[in-house]
C-alpha cells in the first residue's frame, strides 16, 4: 500500500531546505514522466493522416487528453462561469500549506501526490476521489483541501471540492468564506442551484455541506445524489470528496458507491492498529488508492523515490542549472 506523508506541522517549523529541495527534485520527476507518457500515447494513437488538414486535425484533437476541461462542451464553461464566487479568508489554523506555505515540506508532498494520481489516471478511470478516515480527528478534512488546492493549480483541469461530511461540515471555516447554502439545502429541495460556488484566487469550485441536516443519510439514500455527481462529473475533471470517518457511520459507504477510487486518511499518534484494519475491511478494495500518513514527524522520503538512481537525480540537477 502506497504511504504519503503530508508532515504538515514539520511543515511550520522546517530548517533544513536541502531535504525539501531533494523532495521537489523527486516531484519534478515524476512531473516529467508523467508528461512522456501522455506524449508517447498521443503519438501511438494518432491515426495515419490522408493529407495535411486532416492529420494536423487529428494532432488537434488527440493531444488534448481525456480529462482536458477544453474538450467538453462550452455550456459546461458556461455554467460554470454562472457559478456565485466567494471570497475566502483563511484561517491560519486551517493549515492549508498549498496555499500560503507553498515552499514548505507538506506543499511539496501534496504537489507529488496530486502527480500520483494523475499518473493512476493514465490506467484507470479516476475522477472522483474519496478522502476518509477510520475515526474523526484524524485530519481528513485538510487533506482533502489541500489536495483540491494543490490539483487546481493546473488551470485547464476544473477541480471540485465537495464537502461530503454533512454531520460535521468545516470547508467554510477552513476556507472562511462563512455559511452559503450547499448539498443539505439541494438535497432537502431549498434551492433550485445545485449550490457549487467558485473560488477565483484559488482556481477552485467548491460545494459546502450547507447547514447540517437531522437526518443526513436518509438525505442521501433519497436517490438525488447519483444523478448529482453525474452532473458534476461532466463539469469537472477532479472531484475530491471530503467525506465522514469510515467506522462511527454508515455515510461514507454511499460515498463509496458514488467514487473512482479512496484514499485513507490516518493520523500518527491516534489511529489505532485495530482501527484502520477494521477501516481498511468495510472499504472497497478495487477502489483503495492507498493510505496517507497525517502528523507525521520522521517521514521516509526514500519510500517516495527510492526507484531514481542518485545518477538520474545528479543528471536532473544538472540539467536543470543549464
Amino acid at each position: 500500500m502506497s504511504h504519503i506523508f503530508d508532515a504538515l506541522q514539520r511543515a511550520e517549523s522546517e530548517k533544513n531546505g536541502a531535504e525539501r529541495s531533494t523532495f521537489s527534485l523527486a516531484t519534478e520527476l515524476l512531473e516529467a514522466a508523467e508528461q512522456k507518457m501522455q506524449a508517447a500515447s498521443v503519438i501511438a494513437e494518432l491515426p495515419a493522416p490522408t493529407n495535411g488538414d486532416q492529420h494536423a486535425a487529428a494532432v488537434s484533437e488527440q493531444a488534448d487528453p481525456a480529462d482536458s476541461f477544453a474538450a467538453k462542451p462550452l455550456a459546461f464553461s458556461e455554467a460554470l462561469q454562472r457559478c456565485p464566487v466567494l471570497k475566502v479568508s483563511i484561517p491560519e489554523e486551517s493549515h492549508l500549506v498549498s496555499v500560503d506555505k507553498e515552499e514548505s515540506l507538506g506543499a511539496e508532498k501534496f504537489r507529488f501526490l496530486a502527480v500520483r494520481l494523475r499518473q493512476l489516471r493514465q490506467s484507470r478511470p479516476l475522477k472522483k476521489v474519496l478522502i476518509t478516515s477510520t475515526i474523526p480527528q484524524e485530519g481528513k478534512s485538510t487533506v482533502a483541501a489541500n489536495l483540491a488546492c494543490t490539483l487546481a493549480r493546473r488551470k485547464q483541469h476544473k477541480t471540485l471540492l465537495l464537502e461530503g461530511d454533512l454531520r460535521r461540515p468545516t470547508v467554510a471555516h477552513k476556507l472562511g468564506f462563512g455559511k452559503v447554502p450547499g448539498l443539505s439545502e439541494w438535497l432537502r429541495g431549498e434551492t433550485e442551484s445545485m449550490n457549487v460556488y467558485r473560488i477565483e484566487e484559488l482556481g477552485l469550485w467548491v460545494l459546502p455541506a450547507g447547514n447540517a441536516p437531522e437526518n443526513p443519510l436518509e438525505l442521501m439514500q433519497s436517490g438525488k445524489l447519483a444523478p448529482l455527481m453525474e452532473q458534476l462529473s461532466e463539469w469537472f475533471d477532479w472531484i475530491i470528496i471530503d467525506s465522514p470517518p469510515v467506522l462511527p457511520l454508515a455515510d461514507t459507504s454511499v460515498w463509496v458507491r458514488l467514487s473512482d477510487g479512496i484514499l485513507l486518511d490516518t493520523r500518527n499518534g491516534t489511529t489505532e492498529r485495530q482501527h484502520l484494519n477494521r477501516g481498511l475491511e468495510a472499504l472497497e478494495k478495487t477502489k483503495l488508492l492507498g493510505a496517507l500518513v497525517n502528523n507525521s514527524t520522521n517521514a521516509a522520503h526514500s519510500d517516495y523515490y527510492q526507484r531514481y538512481s542518485s545518477s538520474a537525480i545528479d543528471r536532473a540537477k544538472s540539467e536543470k542549472l543549464t
